[in-house]
């Protein structure tokens, strides 16, 4: 069988024990995240099993230990596509802006990622890490907003014409960090995120980052 292409544009997320090389084994592997998904919606994530994710997907439950050695890997995995499909959705937006100026840029970021909370199974819980709760081991190797700020920074360089230095990586992390912790309580708020709040982070968001934008 024909190998599939890279799922992970990015390499495939390090909680993942094994890549998939056919087109099977990628399959089930998306099956696998759809399950798991769909359940942190249902139950919330303390009440998450591998089990119940191999009954969701159809799949053994060797199946899952294949690609992930835990729960939290499997979540992180998640979390890896979820960033992936947001970067992904941002590009199509941008692409079909036909005035692509900052302040389009950050609207479009930042509706894309209300849309993925209104819509994506399990984004709501676990958009690009695991839940608050389940932090790295102390290692420091997961950093969720730095990661999303990382590709937020390249996506509005190179449809900007902006260089993507430490400064703009900088106040791009700011803005991802900020507009988390807003973003989050609107929709602690209200199951839709409060229309109020959105808007102040949108004016936030617009002030702070634009000017470095241009």
């Amino acid at each position: 069988m024909d190998p599939v292409p890279q799922t992970h544009p990015h390499g495939p997320p390090p909680a993942l024990r094994r890549t998939p090389v056919q087109q099977r084994s990628a399959e089930r592997l998306a099956r696998i995240l759809d399950a798991c998904a769909g359940l942190l919606d249902e139950t919330g994530y303390e009440q998450l099993s591998t089990r119940a994710v191999a009954a969701r997907a159809g799949v053994p439950i060797g199946s899952v230990y294949r690609f992930f050695g835990n729960k939290r890997a499997l979540v992180a995995a998640l979390a890896h596509r979820n960033l992936d499909r947001y970067a992904e959705r941002i590009s199509a937006r941008f692409e079909r802006t036909e005035v692509l100026d900052a302040r389009a840029a950050i609207d479009g970021v930042l509706d894309e990622f209300i849309a993925m909370k209104r819509s994506v199974p399990g984004f709501a819980l676990v958009d690009f890490g695991p839940p608050a709760a389940e932090e790295t081991d102390g290692s420091g190797a997961e950093d969720p907003n730095g990661l999303v700020a990382e590709r937020l920074c390249g996506l509005l360089a190179a449809h900007l014409g902006r260089t993507a230095d430490e400064t703009l990586m900088r106040k791009v992390l700011v803005g991802v960090e900020t507009a988390d912790t807003l973003v989050r309580r609107a929709f602690r708020a209200d199951p839709e995120g409060d229309p109020a709040l959105i808007a102040e982070t949108r004016q936030l968001l617009h002030a702070y980052l634009a000017p470095s934008l241009v």
